[in-house]
């Protein structure tokens, strides 16, 4: 896995990118809110990333629906369920903002996923992670419940993100792939 220090390129590339779209296109400055989203685009560079929640008997979660039955049968207090329900969130912002395109595939008729509503299930789940306010994460619980309160905001956030990603790799200057 690569290293996710705030040095490291492509986290740099992330971090500006993020910070400029979110400041000039939705004229919002909020440095924990684009540090988190950077972060998150860093961190789901890896599909292990991305499915990382895996059920009791080892097998991974794909589906939001399994990952919602999991963290429902875990004490509702503690940390892995305030991970699992931020895990939630982050997938679900993930596929809305950046690979909307790729919703249709996660929901498919044949899924578990298709009668659940990615953007109410991470509003939701990043609700229940804020709530989780105690002092190793007192900060980031400000940050989980703007999240759940602006997810639509954020996840076009994200997609304007990926737009300027992909400008810019068209123009040479390089960017993540894109994932198909």
């Amino acid at each position: 896995m690569w290293s996710q220090r705030p040095e490291h390129p492509l986290r740099r590339l992330f971090t500006g990118l993020t910070e400029q779209t979110f400041q000039t296109t939705l004229g919002l400055a909020d440095p924990p809110l684009t540090d988190y989203l950077s972060e998150l685009l860093s961190r789901f560079i890896h599909l292990d990333a991305i499915f990382r929640l895996h059920d009791a008997a080892g097998r991974r979660l794909e589906e939001v629906a399994e990952m919602m039955i999991e963290a429902e049968a875990m004490p509702p207090e503690g940390r892995t369920c305030r991970e699992v329900h931020r895990h939630i969130g982050d997938f679900t912002l993930f596929w809305t903002g950046v690979y909307p395109e790729a919703l249709k595939r996660l929901r498919s008729v044949m899924s578990k996923d298709h009668f659940i509503d990615y953007c109410e299930q991470g509003k939701r789940s990043y609700y229940i992670a804020s709530t989780f306010g105690d002092a190793p994460f007192r900060d980031e619980s400000v940050v989980l419940r703007r999240l759940s309160d602006e997810f639509e905001l954020c996840a076009y956030g994200l997609s304007q993100v990926r737009r300027e990603w992909e400008r810019q790799r068209n123009n040479g200057v390089g960017g993540p792939p894109l994932m198909n």
